[in-house]
């Protein structure tokens, strides 16, 4: 890979991984904060369209079917993804679809459009995926109360989440770089295009719960307006990083190359929650390290 897209992967890891530790802490506020996200992260992004070209000449009807297609797939992604952050810890969450998603989506890139990474890229890939899904074994509590149908199966609820989580990033992952590279469609407008899908879609949500969601709407955004913002400007600003890399690197590299992302969360936890097996979770943020160097020398 290039020394571009690897400063481009690895600064959107650092932004995923923040937005992603901000969302953790919202969990539960459901919907209504998905739905100010969406919101604050199209009005603000909308203003940096004109300053990037706008549609750059892209057909306008493959932006508006790749933008409502990634918007929807976007909108499972949110809703896995906050589920399982109410489920379950953070770093076991996020290791979780953070590790799955990358392994679906260098399938998909293999068998759909048809990229051949050389072998010591793959292996690189292949030592990242490992490194995340320890990561996401060492951050797992020993002893966690669990409940529901997933208990009595054997299997976490935030596993499951985390899993299907996984899923939505590969669908999405794909699908945009399918939309991004075929139909030359630029990353800011595209952004922008789905992100205000996810507004029409979790606002057809919040019209079929009623009102048990809608009071909350105004309370969310008084009480968590400044990690609204966060989330408004990083979320974007991490993936708008990640589609500018489809455009020069193949996507089964940046899938598990961005996954960096998940030591920092990691190191996070480490600190503000004061989690156990530190010298084991760093030993698996070196193996992600080493997999990344891989990468970037093939």
């Amino acid at each position: 890979m290039s020394a571009i897209a690897i400063a481009l992967v690895l600064s959107a890891a650092v932004c995923h991984a923040a937005w992603n530790i901000v969302s953790h802490g919202s969990s539960g506020s459901g919907l209504p904060f998905l739905w100010w996200g969406a919101v604050i992260a199209s009005g603000l992004w909308a203003f940096v369209i004109p300053f990037t070209g706008g549609l750059q000449g892209a057909d306008p009807w493959a932006f508006l079917v790749g933008a409502a297609g990634s918007g929807v797939l976007h909108i499972g992604y949110m809703l896995a993804l906050q589920r399982g952050y109410a489920a379950g810890d953070l770093t076991t969450v996020y290791a979780t679809a953070r590790g799955s998603g990358p392994v679906l989506t260098g399938v998909f890139a293999l068998l759909v459009l048809g990229e051949r990474p050389g072998p010591l890229a793959l292996v690189g890939a292949l030592v990242v995926v490992l490194g995340v899904i320890a990561v996401g074994v060492i951050g797992r509590p020993r002893t966690a109360l669990r409940t529901g149908p997933a208990r009595r199966r054997g299997i976490p609820p935030e596993i499951v989440w985390g899993v299907l989580t996984g899923v939505a990033i590969a669908g999405y992952t794909v699908w945009d770089a399918i939309s991004m590279n075929r139909a030359g469609l630029p990353a800011v407008a595209y952004f922008v295009g789905f992100t205000v899908t996810e507004v029409l879609g979790f606002s057809v949500m919040l019209l079929l719960l009623g009102r048990r969601e809608r009071p909350s709407l105004g309370s969310v955004i008084r009480i968590q307006w400044g990690r609204l913002l966060v989330f408004g400007v990083l979320s974007p600003l991490s993936y708008i990083l990640v589609l500018t890399a489809t455009k020069i690197a193949p996507i089964a590299l940046i899938a598990p190359m961005r996954e960096v992302s998940v030591i920092l969360v990691s190191l996070y936890s480490v600190w503000r929650f004061k989690q156990d097996r530190a010298v084991l979770r760093i030993g698996a943020a070196g193996v992600v390290v080493a997999g990344i160097a891989l990468i970037g020398l093939s």
